[in-house]
């Protein structure tokens, strides 16, 4: 079995930064829609963005989008477009709860076999590590 890679480490130390973004559905329509897509269009045009994915749990039903920032303020300017404060306003009527997750990143690492945004080649270089601002 070939060793993993690690992508960030202690010699590699750089910051990044999760937005996790976990619901429960209800029913979906075609404002969510629209509202889903340009969120997701408005996040990858933004300088530090690097990458998202998403999960579904088939047992618990519950989705979790996960976006990937090279820093705090990149990632604040998505929570600030116009877009997702419509979406984040009406979201009782698509949405049975959610959970917002924000975390420091500290180590990617796998053996080199599934894509992800932190191993990407288009993965823009990161800014240099710092600690977390209490209350940030």
């Amino acid at each position: 079995m070939p060793p993993e890679r690690v992508t960030l480490s202690a010699n590699n130390m750089r910051a990044m930064y999760t937005s996790t973004f976990i619901f429960a559905k209800r029913q979906f329509d075609d404002e969510f829609h629209r509202l889903d897509s340009a969120i997701t269009e408005a996040a990858r045009s933004m300088p530090g963005y690097l990458g998202e994915e998403s999960w579904e749990n088939a047992s618990s039903g519950l989705v979790s989008n996960v976006y990937y920032w090279t820093s705090l303020e990149a990632m604040q300017a998505l929570m600030q477009h116009p877009t997702h404060l419509e979406a984040k306003a009406s979201q009782s009527k698509w949405l049975d709860g959610y959970q917002v997750v924000i975390s420091q990143v500290l180590r990617s690492y796998g053996d080199s076999k599934l894509p992800h945004p932190l191993t990407s080649p288009e993965a823009r270089p990161l800014a240099p590590f710092r600690q977390l601002r209490a209350g940030a």
